[in-house]
């Protein structure tokens, strides 16, 4: 399946087995730097890994067995699944439970294989932050189209032509009659916005999205915002220069573009206003210790995470606190167990608990807070 939304990950997360591990795999598969060839190899070759890491670990007979049926359960799925044109791979599997689920990704993962107690969701949460659903509203004269744009992809959703009459040609009428005319132009071109609009928000009402990014003249503009819903103004972020007339690489390249440039400011002012909390001692925690304790007393609301920031750590087979050092747990004395990147632990547990989750890209102040932290809902 495609990765498009937080559910997937969210189902994923919440898969557990009492008995078994977990194989999560990642494998950048852009045919557009790599050749199939290639992209065979690195799969041939992570999994070799896995067989070495495999061999190597302490487990008794059946959890070996069911991680040996995972990799070749992923092998024989290489063998026959390469004409997908995703840029990335994640597989999860655990024969023993008799799990799976592969997810085509719209961004190349960072190539890895790990066996754990549970699916490794952090490169999806990665991925899925960088997109959003975006509508198109594209509007000229006459006409005016839609289109959906997410994950990279550009699909056509509407078109509207209106009857407007053409403009006054210089010189062709003079005095009341030529006023009259253009008044009577002026009425039929707001109705095309009034009726564009209109259609706006029927397909917002249909399938909710993220953001509107509007297409039109400088002259339109103003006269457009007057008639667009209050809840499209809330979810318009931006102008680009594409036009109804354009070809749809075009308009993806622009609405693209301005994404990426919208996703950076976003992650600013989110460390922004995580810093402005912190630091007046309102509802925000740093540090991988305080985050932790917030998110097993379920307070956060916003986790903010350095992008590719590990850290090994502890938890609770019972009641599945996380810890990074605890031993024994705290709240029910179970000796706890350990996992390779608590991080990726809190990821899921913020994802199981509906909070925000945030990736910040390196540099920035939340480095000085120890590369983690969280807005909360209350302090207990």
């Amino acid at each position: 399946m495609k990765l498009l939304n937080r559910q997937q990950i969210e189902t994923i997360a919440r898969f557990k087995s009492g008995k078994y591990l977990t194989t999560s795999f990642f494998l950048n598969t852009d045919k557009s730097h790599m050749m199939k060839k290639e992209i065979l190899v690195s799969a041939k070759n992570l999994l070799t890994n896995g067989r070495v890491k495999l061999d190597g670990l302490d487990l008794d007979k059946d959890k070996k067995t069911s991680l040996s049926r995972d990799l070749d359960m992923i092998q024989d799925y290489f063998g026959q699944n390469m004409t997908d044109n995703s840029n990335g791979l994640a597989v999860f599997s655990c024969q023993g439970e008799k799990f799976w689920q592969d997810v085509h990704l719209p961004h190349p993962p960072r190539n890895r294989i790990l066996f754990d107690l549970n699916p490794y969701i952090r490169p999806l949460s990665q991925i899925l932050g960088r997109y959003h659903r975006i509508c198109v509203f594209l509007i000229g004269r006459r006409e005016a189209k839609w289109y959906n744009i997410h994950m990279g992809e550009i699909t056509p959703l509407d078109s509207l032509t209106s009857d407007v009459p053409p403009k006054i040609k210089e010189g062709g009428f003079e005095g009341t009659e030529a006023k009259r005319i253009e008044r009577h132009i002026e009425a039929h071109l707001h109705e095309h916005f009034k009726t564009a609009s209109q259609r706006t928000f029927d397909l917002f009402k249909k399938d909710a999205f993220d953001w509107l990014f509007l297409g039109c003249e400088d002259s339109y503009h103003t006269n457009l915002e007057l008639y667009l819903h209050r809840y499209l103004l809330d979810r318009l972020k931006g102008r680009i220069k594409a036009r109804p007339s354009d070809t749809l690489d075009k308009i993806l390249k622009e609405a693209v573009e301005l994404e990426e440039t919208l996703n950076v400011t976003a992650e600013q002012d989110w460390v922004k206003r995580y810093v402005a909390e912190l630091e007046k001692g309102g509802l925000a925690v740093s540090g991988i210790k305080d985050t932790l304790r917030a998110l097993n007393r379920l307070e956060v609301q916003t986790l903010l995470v350095t992008h590719n920031f590990l850290a090994a750590g502890k938890i609770c087979p019972r009641c599945h606190f996380l810890y990074i050092d605890e031993s024994v747990c705290p709240s029910c004395q179970k000796q706890t167990n350990p996992v390779p990147d608590v991080v990726d632990e809190g990821i899921e547990a913020a994802f199981k608990e509906h909070a925000e989750v945030k990736h910040v890209s390196p540099p920035s102040r939340l480095d000085h807070y120890g590369k983690i932290g969280a807005l909360l809902r209350f302090k207990v």
